[in-house]
C-alpha cells in the first residue's frame, strides 16, 4: 500500500503536465480534459481506422480504471503500442508510443485483454468504478466491453483479472521511467 501511495505521489508531484503553459486562462479545467482524452479514447471503438489483425483479433485496445484515494488513474494501451494516463485530477502523461519499453508493455496489455474478451460484457456507458473496484473496459472493433472487479482480488493475484490488473500496472510504470528520464531524474 506504500508503494502504491508513493507511485501516486510521485505521479502527481513530478510529470509534467500535458499542457502548455501561457498566459491565457485555460479554456477548460485540467480535470475536464482529463476526462475528455479518456471518454475520447473509449469512444474510439467505433471511429478508428485499426482493422483485426491475427495477433489482435478482438480487442484493440484498454483501458483499465483504478480508484486511488482522491479520484481515479485510468490508463489506456492500443495494440499500436500507444499508452497514455489519464487522471480525474490534473495531470497525465501521453506519447508513450515513442518507447520501446512502452510500447512492449502497451501490446502486452492488449493481448492480455484479448483472453478476457468473453468476461467482458458491452456497454455504451463509461462510469469510474466504485471504491473498492477495478473496471477494464475493452476497446474492441465495433464496440466496448466492460469487466468490474474486486480491486483487492485484482491486486493480490486472486481474482480473474489479476494478470490484467498487473499488465496495467506495467505500462503505468514503463510511462513512469520514461518520465523520470525526461525530467533527468534516476528511476
Amino acid at each position: 500500500m506504500m508503494r502504491l501511495r508513493l507511485l501516486i505521489l510521485f505521479l502527481a508531484v513530478s510529470v509534467c503536465p500535458c499542457f502548455a503553459q501561457t498566459n491565457e486562462p485555460p479554456k477548460k479545467a485540467p480535470a475536464e480534459i482529463m476526462a475528455g482524452l479518456r471518454l475520447q479514447a473509449l469512444s474510439s471503438a467505433t471511429n478508428s481506422n485499426l482493422r483485426r489483425t491475427a495477433d489482435y483479433p478482438l480487442v484493440r485496445g484498454v483501458l483499465m480504471d483504478w480508484p486511488m484515494d482522491k479520484g481515479t488513474l485510468s490508463v489506456v494501451s492500443f495494440s499500436t503500442g500507444d499508452a497514455s494516463i489519464f487522471t480525474t485530477g490534473n495531470f497525465g502523461i501521453s506519447g508513450g508510443i515513442g518507447h520501446e519499453n512502452v510500447r512492449a508493455a502497451a501490446q502486452s496489455f492488449v493481448r492480455a485483454a484479448g483472453r478476457h474478451y468473453n468476461d467482458g460484457t458491452v456497454t455504451k456507458d463509461f462510469p469510474y468504478p466504485k471504491a473498492g473496484r477495478v473496471r477494464f473496459y475493452l476497446i474492441c472493433y465495433d464496440n466496448v466491453r466492460v469487466i468490474d472487479a474486486d480491486l483487492e482480488a485484482a491486486r493480490d493475484g486472486a481474482g480473474r483479472c489479476s494478470d490484467l490488473y498487473v499488465e496495467g500496472q506495467n505500462v503505468i510504470t514503463q510511462l513512469r521511467l520514461v518520465a523520470e528520464k525526461a525530467n533527468g531524474e534516476k528511476p
